[in-house]
């Protein structure tokens, strides 16, 4: 099942990148909402291999999640790929550099049954397709809009 987005911001492409890999205000973030994330890698500058766990409840079950950055290409992209219980994701982040001042963020979430379990999970989003996609494109959004003040303020 896939998702996809694109926005654009007004903010250089490096700017942009830079945002986007800032994984450690992502963390926090994460934390706040009350996902146990931790790091694995012990590298402190953004590059392929970085690794990290994370665990949080979901419809009040146990989750446990694993995400490596698989791809590191400043300042045109990042793949990140997922695993969790019986369901596997890739989700990829592109910049296009538009004009000096503005970017184009793309990014593509697919998700990959691997057990009996995780295939009626995924059917049952299927129902649900054109509301998650329209939440999915609203998320990318607002994201985007954040890192757009965020720039504004700090330019």
């Amino acid at each position: 099942m896939k998702f996809s987005s694109r926005e654009d911001i007004e903010a250089p492409v490096s700017d942009v990148f830079d945002m986007l890999s800032e994984f450690e205000s992502f963390e926090r973030s994460a934390i706040r909402r009350g996902v146990e994330v931790e790091r694995l890698s012990d590298a402190t500058t953004p590059q392929c291999g970085m690794k990290w766990r994370a665990q949080f409840d979901l419809r009040g079950k146990r989750r446990d999640l694993s995400v490596e950055l698989v791809e590191f290409d400043r300042p045109n992209a990042m793949k990140f790929q997922a695993d969790s219980q019986g369901l596997d994701g890739a989700m990829t982040l592109e910049l296009l550099a538009l004009s000096p001042r503005r970017t184009r963020l793309s990014v593509d979430l697919d998700l990959t049954p691997k057990t009996l379990s995780a295939r009626l999970l995924v059917q049952s989003l299927k129902l649900a397709k054109s509301s998650l996609t329209k939440r999915f494109k609203l998320r990318v959004a607002g994201f985007a809009k954040d890192m757009e003040d965020r720039h504004s303020r700090l330019a």
